[in-house]
């Protein structure tokens, strides 16, 4: 009778085991909209009170009083977004000039196989720009005509949609995201942050968004101190960026100066 029983037994726990083993091998991540559904009720309520690229959380300067500028470079996508400014990226690749590259989803569809390159060249660390290139809001703050990120919900697809395109398509997540613009409020940094993302300002302006002349950036560049971070563009070849870049990299160097990715020094 003991016997009989322990047969009974194990064989209910044998048929449990084997139809819930394919279930858990094949869960997939958490979904989409399960995260949104999460994060959304997580920020319910919140009432932003800051907007602007320096609130609360956006990381500006490298944690270090080294000789060591990071140069960022943002490739923004779009109608009027999706150039390549080729002559800058063989100056980085010729000179070795380390930089991050935050990379917008539209950006990547119209070039993908120089987005292949340059995310397999340990010079460059890839960052996130968005899927849409929207400004980070929770409540559809527009900043130069560009409306932004209606509720935290568009905000996570906004962020999350990118990552997950970059993580496929490299085999890593980027865990530095700038919005369209890089305005923000401060809890659209919190979102980011929940995200596993920090949020990537500047303390350098460096080409007004592609507007400057070449001398302008150059003028910019040449100021960097320790731990600057530079923000500029890499998708406006008509613009003066390359050309200033490559006029301040030389004189940046004869002062001592290094250049380095964001993630390799903590931020603040």
């Amino acid at each position: 009778m003991a016997r009989s029983m322990f047969w009974k037994v194990f064989l209910v726990v044998l048929v449990l085991l084997l139809t819930a083993v394919p279930a858990l091998a094949s869960e997939p991540a958490t979904a989409l909209d399960s995260l949104k559904q999460q994060l959304t009720a997580r920020f319910s309520g919140r009432k932003p009170l800051q907007w602007g690229e320096t609130v609360r959380g956006v990381r500006t300067r490298l944690d270090t009083g080294e000789k060591v500028v990071a140069l960022t470079l943002d490739a923004c996508g779009g109608t009027r977004g999706n150039g390549v400014d080729a002559r800058l990226v063989d100056f980085l690749v010729r000179e070795r000039i380390a930089a991050t590259l935050f990379v917008n989803a539209r950006w990547i569809d119209a070039n993908p196989e120089l987005f292949r390159r340059l995310s397999a060249n340990p010079l460059f660390e890839i960052a996130n720009h968005g899927m849409w290139h929207k400004p980070a809001s929770i409540s559809g703050r527009s900043v130069y005509g560009i409306q932004g990120t209606k509720d935290a919900g568009e905000l996570v697809e906004e962020i999350e949609r990118n990552a997950r395109k970059i993580e496929a398509l490299t085999g890593k997540r980027p865990k530095l995201y700038r919005s369209g613009t890089a305005y923000y409020d401060e809890v659209a940094v919190e979102v980011s942050n929940a995200l596993g993302h920090e949020v990537a300002g500047f303390s350098i302006l460096g080409d007004a968004g592609a507007t400057y002349s070449a001398a302008q950036v150059k003028a910019a560049l040449v100021k960097a101190g320790p731990g600057d971070i530079v923000i500029c563009h890499m998708n406006h070849p008509e613009s003066g960026t390359g050309a200033g870049i490559m006029a301040a990299v030389p004189e940046l160097r004869r002062r001592g100066f290094r250049f380095v990715r964001m993630s390799d020094y903590p931020l603040k």
